[in-house]
């Protein structure tokens, strides 16, 4: 005898056609971006009804100015992720550049006067190299000693912080040329300010590294597969020291950039630097797991982290539980990863 199926119960609300196709939308852009889409249309909502000057022309270019900064050493951060890593010490590298850098301008100034971009030149080749330097540490600390990348740079940020308030016993290092932050501060270039054409040079060269070269098709294969790598005849110690060396390379320039606004080298330029560039990478999708990760994305994540900030600075919210609100957004970032990886797995 057969049986007729059970009737749905009156009660129970049938699925709406368009409800599947939504949540695939969801699932699909969850998926390809993270957690990032979800988040800032919130931040975009909440920080328009707390501000009314948010969402103003003068607001959103104080926006861009401020990000460049972040986006520059989140660049980086991301090449130590993608390899399976992460840098600790991007903030300290930002601070020994400063003071270097600072302290050989002012010093060639003072002797030669009249040998302005001389001093500019060589003050910046100065922080750039002593930057690297710290680069070269952690690589090979990383790739030929064995050292893990949280110990070896979480050592080196505590180093670097220390030597720079030495060199400067603590005070900030003054008398740099002028033209030195009227240039790369506050100078334009075709009506767009030299700090965000800077930045997106950088952006662009990061893209094409990443996305167009052997090398970032390395940098992906090694935090995704380090095994395989080698079997396939990859040196998975140059690839590290290369991602370690980059990443201090952008991070130098940052701190040259923040040195040129601020007019003066600093040993606490980037003290909450290396959490912020953590968090603007893993809210833009770059797992901490390695080998996967986007540039567009990691600038679409530094942006987000400043918009926060500068919302919350416009509603007047205190410095202190700014600090909770990066970690709060940090930690939904590390479980999105953790839900996407679930996803792949899956699939």
């Amino acid at each position: 005898m057969s049986q007729t199926p059970a009737a749905r119960p009156a009660d129970e609300p049938e699925e709406a056609p368009a409800v599947r196709p939504r949540r695939n939308l969801l699932k699909a852009l969850f998926l390809r971006l993270g957690v990032l889409p979800f988040l800032l249309a919130i931040a975009l909502v909440m920080f328009t009804l707390l501000s009314d000057q948010f969402l103003t022309t003068q607001n959103i270019v104080n926006l861009l100015r401020q990000s460049v900064y972040l986006i520059l050493v989140s660049l980086g951060q991301m090449l130590a992720l993608v390899t399976g890593g992460f840098d600790l010490s991007v903030g300290t590298i930002q601070a020994v550049t400063s003071v270097v850098g600072a302290q050989a301008m002012s010093s060639l100034a003072a002797s030669s006067p009249d040998a302005v971009w001389l001093a500019v030149g060589a003050g910046c080749l100065a922080g750039i190299l002593a930057g690297m330097a710290v680069g070269v540490v952690n690589g090979i600390g990383i790739a030929y000693v064995g050292v893990t990348p949280f110990i070896m740079t979480l050592g080196v940020q505590s180093i670097g912080f220390g030597v720079a308030l030495f060199l400067t016993g603590g005070v900030p290092v003054s008398g740099l040329p002028a033209a030195f932050g009227e240039t790369f501060g506050f100078g334009t270039l075709l009506g767009v300010p030299v700090p965000i054409a800077i930045t997106v040079a950088c952006v662009i060269g990061f893209y094409v590294l990443l996305d167009r070269t052997a090398l970032g098709n390395y940098f992906h294969a090694v935090g995704g597969n380090p095994k395989a790598t080698i079997l396939s005849g990859i040196s998975n110690r140059q690839v590290l020291m290369m991602a370690y060396l980059l990443c201090a390379g952008i991070a130098s320039l940052s701190g040259l950039l923040l040195t040129a606004r601020v007019d003066s080298g600093e040993a606490n330029i980037g003290g909450t630097v290396a959490l912020e560039s953590i968090a603007a990478c893993v809210i833009g999708g770059v797992s901490l797991r390695g080998g996967l990760g986007r540039v567009e994305n990691v600038v679409l994540g530094a942006i987000f982290i400043g918009l926060v900030q500068n919302g919350m600075n416009l509603a007047e919210v205190g410095s202190y539980l700014q600090m909770v609100v990066l970690g709060t957004l940090l930690i939904i970032a590390v479980i999105s990863d953790q839900l996407r990886l679930r996803y792949f797995t899956r699939a």
